[in-house]
């Protein structure tokens, strides 16, 4: 089944991409003369300071949580569509952001609104309504004004998303060792785009979001779908993440799993046996050339 997802390559270059460019052209002249000369896709060795992924061809990020800093904001949303529920009781209010996952020590990394799509976000506010004694389809439009109102008052979303530390520099080294490089996240199509867009993320070569008509990234045939828009087997993929879901799409197929705890207040637990980093510093890359 095809997919209407778009592919994006930009050239556009931050303060920080610009030193790492300097310090890393040796290897990307390397990477580049193998693949002008058509030897094949090329390969590295990504390190951790306890394991190594080997022969990797290209690696897809999630978004929010492993490159982007959103936990600040999502509180925000959770407050605003809560607001935006009128003539409720404090209990309903209570529920809700439990629903949401927000907590007393922060929020809950593996909750709803850190790990769904917001038409599943949705979807759940709707069912707290209806278990107020509204009809579905009632509560489905009070959900809906409160959701787009929410989204208008705090829009952009992307200027209150920073990037976590060392995302420019270790894009930047995986890219000039010639490996693809591919976003994929819950959030809305759009919102990536406008992510990759604003922070002007050197070298990503394809990236995926939330469609309408268009299935998530935890869809039982997205993995290869995702490899193939890169041209790479799953075996010498890398999914690089911050939850189960993650953790899912890499064991869709072969592919490696690096979970990256360190982006929210409270470290998201995505399973046993996790190899994992808390700072995208301590990800190192070597060209296989």
């Amino acid at each position: 089944m095809a997919f209407p997802f778009s592919v994006v390559i930009f050239q556009h270059d931050s303060v920080e991409a610009r030193s790492t460019k300097a310090e890393s052209s040796s290897v990307k002249s390397s990477a580049v003369e193998k693949r002008d000369k058509g030897e094949g896709p090329m390969m590295a060795t990504i390190y951790t300071q306890a394991h190594q992924f080997e022969s990797v061809q290209a690696v897809l990020f999630d978004k929010d949580g492993t490159l982007a800093n959103v936990e600040a904001f999502l509180r925000r949303l959770a407050t605003a569509r809560s607001q935006a529920i009128p003539h409720q009781s404090p209990a309903f209010y209570s529920h809700l952001a439990a629903t949401f996952g927000i907590t007393e020590c922060g929020i809950d990394p593996a909750g709803l609104i850190a790990v769904a799509s917001r038409q599943e976000d949705l979807i759940a506010t709707a069912g707290c309504i209806a278990a107020t004694g509204k009809g579905w389809i009632e509560a489905c439009a009070i959900a809906q004004t409160a959701f787009d109102q929410a989204d208008l008052s705090l829009s952009p979303k992307v200027s209150k998303t920073p990037l976590l530390e060392g995302v420019i520099r270790l894009i930047s080294q995986l890219s000039a060792a010639g490996i693809k490089i591919g976003i994929v996240s819950s959030d809305a199509h759009s919102e990536v785009t406008a992510f990759i867009e604003h922070y002007c993320l050197p070298g990503i070569n394809w990236h995926s979001g939330a469609t309408e008509g268009s299935p998530l990234k935890t869809h039982s045939g997205f993995l290869e779908f995702a490899c193939q828009s890169l041209s790479v087997q799953p075996s010498h993929t890398l999914v690089v993440g911050d939850s189960a879901s993650d953790l899912a799409l890499a064991n869709q197929g072969a592919a490696g799993f690096l979970g990256m705890v360190g982006g929210w207040t409270r470290s998201p637990a995505i399973g046993p046996d996790i190899k994992t980093v808390s700072h995208l510093s301590q990800i190192s890359v070597s060209s296989d050339i």
